[in-house]
């Protein structure tokens, strides 16, 4: 856990500029899921925020993360994989924690396994809040290079500097496959929910207002790297997109694996590690 002092000092740092959108583009997505009969999903995006249980699901300080929840599909019993951070995130997106056990940097984990990036070629992005430079594998300030998981991955360094970038908005949501990282703060980690939640309200605005959306091309999955608050490790995960019918709860058991088997098999990959056996999500959310 981050200590308390650097908790109090991350409240003075300044969040990204929020620049290209306004007061009203986040209420877009208060009729973003149940628009659409059909789509063909060619784009992808996550967002995966920080150390919130499943009880974040009916928090008051989590209004728009629960609007979201309530108006698009929310999967009810979906399970990170281990602790801490840092394995979960090279399990969603290799299929395995490839031996990971820490929160190491990536100097300490050079990682040559196949990855949902190496997958893509150039057809993917990561963005980054807060991230000093591009491809930066070294933690600093708000930036925690353990939940940037491209960065760990050897094979992909020629690629990294033009497609593992800082975040800014509006968001660049060409790729096949977008990662979308918040910092330490805006990820519920360090600070409160409600920053978070503040934080997710003007993203997905922005990813429901893009015209891969629009174009129901584009769908969105929200979750949680782990649960540190109960032994069960449950976290909420939310589905966005056209086709989703609104409200939908779905009780089936999700995991990571689950996320990685269900974008490969929107993008037409191929399944990695222990996505060949997790459950996918395609069906059950009408993707």
């Amino acid at each position: 856990m981050w200590p308390v002092v650097l908790v109090a000092a991350i409240s003075m740092v300044p969040m990204i500029a929020y620049q290209g959108v306004d007061a009203a583009t986040p209420l877009a997505a208060d009729h973003a899921c149940g628009v659409a009969k059909s789509a063909h999903y060619d784009h992808v995006v996550w967002i995966v925020l920080e150390n919130q249980g499943y009880s974040v699901v009916g928090s008051p300080e989590a209004p728009f993360l629960n609007s979201l929840a309530s108006t698009c599909g929310l999967a009810t019993r979906s399970f990170a994989v281990t602790h801490p951070s840092l394995p979960n995130y090279i399990a969603l997106t290799s299929g395995s924690t490839l031996g990971v056990s820490d929160d190491g940097e990536p100097g300490a984990h050079p990682l040559s396994a196949p990855s949902i990036f190496s997958q893509l070629g150039s057809a993917w992005r990561s963005l980054e809040e807060s991230m000093p430079s591009a491809c930066d594998r070294v933690t600093s300030g708000v930036y925690a290079a353990r939940h940037n998981p491209a960065v760990y991955y050897v094979p992909l360094r020629p690629a990294c500097l033009r497609q593992d970038v800082p975040l800014t908005l509006p968001l660049q949501l060409d790729a096949r496959f977008t990662f979308i990282t918040p910092n330490v703060c805006d990820d519920m980690h360090s600070c409160p929910v409600g920053v978070g939640d503040a934080w997710l309200r003007r993203i997905v605005g922005d990813v429901v207002s893009s015209a891969q959306y629009r174009a129901h091309s584009l769908a969105l999955f929200i979750t949680f790297d782990e649960n540190d608050l109960d032994a069960s490790n449950q976290v909420a995960t939310i589905v966005v997109a056209p086709t989703v019918p609104r409200g939908i709860r779905v009780g089936l058991t999700f995991t990571h694996y689950s996320l990685l088997r269900t974008t490969e098999t929107l993008l037409h990959l191929g399944l990695l590690g222990a996505a060949r056996s997790a459950r996918s999500m395609v069906r059950p959310f009408h993707l």
